[in-house]
This record gives C-alpha cells, structure tokens and sequence, in this order.
C-alpha cells in the first residue's frame, strides 16, 4: 500500500510539472532573448526621464503618472539585407500578442506605420500596457509599460499628456531615435 500512495503521488506531481510547462513564449523571454541580438536595441527607461508639469495634470492623469514604474523598449531595425529576418521576427512577435491574455486597447495605422496597444490584467488593473509599432521601412518597435494598479482608460489619457511632455535629452532616449535614422 505504501508503494501505491508513493506511485499516485509521484504521478500527480509529475503531472502538475507537465501541465504547468508552458512552452509558448512570452514577451518578456522575447525581450531577454533577442536584447543582445544584431539589428536589435533593448532599453530600460525610468519614468524620471519624463518631466511632467503636476500643475498642468488633473487628478486622474496624476494617478496614472504615477502608476507607472517604468518603460522596456525593444526595438528591431530593418535594413536591405535583414528583411527576412525582419519578416520572421515580425511574425513572432505577432503571435506572442495574440494571445488571448492581451486585451486590446486600440490599433491603428497611419501613413504605412502599423500601431497596436494592448494590455495584460483585467478592465480595473493592468499590470503591463504594451504599445508596439511596425513599418517596413524602419523595422519595429515594443514598449513594454509597467507599473502598480494602472488603469487602461487612465492610461489613454495619460498618452495625450505625454505628448506635450519633455523628455531629458539623455543617452538612453537618444540611443533609440538614433537607431531608426
């Protein structure tokens, strides 16, 4: 009998370890495997390099500023000889995204420049909002926006803000515009 429970219970936990391997891959495995990749830059940007009025915000932007913790930014830039490439990463990413655990915010495109915004959690608190952008002519981009209890309506409100917001001209936010001229 002793034999019988040890055997169930090594077969219920060699089960649970099957079941709980997922083999899908995730944004953040993707940005930990192809940061120190050719064609690819990977930065880590705090939310102190944006310098925010507080006078200018209302109550809710306010919140959501400081909702978020901080920005990781994945970028892949195309050139004549890596568009195959291009094509499978692009792909890649696209099926991480599809996953059903991404809720769609919103997608657009504008001038040949394709843009989805999604985010991970529920219609009260999302633990990430990712914004990613394509184009053929300059390659992609992933922002991976993370922080505490944000909202995803606040944070529609808080991109309209941040269109007006100054950014510190440091190295990090630079490296990023300079690698898609």
């Amino acid at each position: 009998m002793n034999k019988a429970i040890q055997y169930i219970m090594f077969s219920l936990l060699a089960s649970l370890v099957l079941v709980s391997c997922d083999t899908r891959e995730s944004l953040q495995t993707y940005f930990v495997d192809h940061q120190e990749k050719a064609d690819f830059i990977s930065v880590d940007i705090p939310t102190s390099l944006v310098n925010l009025d507080d006078d200018t915000l209302n109550d809710e932007q306010k919140t959501a500023y400081k909702s978020v913790n901080r920005l990781n930014f994945l970028g892949y830039k195309t050139t004549e000889n890596n568009m195959a490439t291009y094509t499978t990463e692009l792909a890649k990413v696209k099926a991480i995204l599809s996953d059903v655990k991404y809720t769609e915010l919103m997608e657009f495109s504008d001038s040949g420049n394709k843009f989805i915004i999604k985010y991970l959690g529920d219609d009260e608190s999302a633990d990430e909002v990712i914004v990613f952008g394509s184009s053929k002519e300059m390659g992609f981009g992933i922002v991976r926006i993370l922080g505490n209890d944000m909202r995803p309506e606040q944070m529609a409100t808080l991109a309209s803000v941040m269109q007006n917001a100054k950014f510190d001209d440091t190295s990090q936010l630079k490296s990023i515009v300079d690698f898609f001229k």
